[in-house]
């Protein structure tokens, strides 16, 4: 149990990266890798309307597509599974197994105010 940690706000990344819909996969990805993190929030006129991990540009790269010409649109996971700040670490990590995901968006209305990763989740079980 995260008993030290009440609510996945307490450990969500704040500074979301976000991509439109109408990048590139090699876009997306060069920004990801940046970063160093590996998922995005797609997001169109600031609503999220999906999420991109690197498991979605690998499976566009096992599908031979170019990641020039490729649309995050297309490879994108649409209306993703979300959380919200106050929704407890051992829940988060429940949805994100169940569902066989490592990025949980986290949602405030339909802005994305932050995302959760399982790494998150460990790193905080480690700690307490």
């Amino acid at each position: 149990m995260l008993a030290l940690v009440a609510t996945i706000g307490d450990l969500m990344t704040e500074d979301v990266l976000t991509v439109a819909p109408e990048d590139t996969l090699g876009e997306a990805a060069a920004k990801m890798t940046e970063r160093g993190i590996g998922a995005v929030i797609v997001s169109d006129f600031g609503r999220m309307i999906g999420i991109l991990s690197e498991r979605d540009i690998m499976r566009a790269v096992a599908d031979r597509i170019h990641s020039s010409e490729a649309r995050v649109r297309e490879w994108m996971t649409a209306d993703p599974i979300t959380a919200t700040a106050d929704t407890s670490p051992d829940e988060a990590g429940r949805i994100m197994l169940e569902h066989g995901f490592r990025h949980l968006p986290v949602v405030e209305g339909e802005r994305a105010v932050g995302i959760v990763s399982i790494r998150d989740l460990v790193e905080a079980q480690l700690k307490s």
